[in-house]
C-alpha cells in the first residue's frame, strides 16, 4: 500500500486545508491519460471534498489521500513524497518503499 513521507504529509495536509473545508476532504490521486518519457504511469492530482466509492483511502498523520483504483494497484509498492520550492510549487515524487 502507498505510504507518504512526512513532509508529503504536511504538504497534503496544507494544500487540503487551503482549498477545502470538508472534514472529508483530502487528496486524491488518479491516472493520465499517456504516459511518461519512460514508459512510466502518469498521474493526476485533485483536492477533492471526498473520496469515490471505489477509492483506496490512505490516511497519513495529519492528511488523507484518495487513490482510484488503476493508481492504487500501479501505487501499491510505492511511497509518496513532496517539496516545495522558493517560489511555493509544490511536486510531488513516487519512490520505491525502502526494503
Amino acid at each position: 500500500m502507498l505510504t507518504l513521507t512526512e513532509n508529503a504529509d504536511a504538504v497534503v495536509t496544507t494544500i487540503v486545508g487551503r482549498e477545502e473545508a470538508s472534514a472529508d476532504a483530502g487528496l486524491r490521486i488518479q491516472t493520465a491519460e499517456g504516459q511518461g518519457p519512460n514508459g512510466e504511469a502518469r498521474f493526476a492530482v485533485h483536492v477533492v471534498p471526498s473520496p469515490e466509492p471505489a477509492d483506496v483511502v490512505i490516511d497519513g498523520v495529519a492528511s488523507r489521500v484518495f487513490l482510484e483504483e488503476n493508481a492504487a494497484e500501479v501505487l501499491s509498492d510505492k511511497v509518496l513524497d513532496a517539496g516545495v520550492d522558493d517560489e511555493g510549487a509544490v511536486s510531488f515524487t513516487i519512490l520505491p518503499q525502502p526494503a
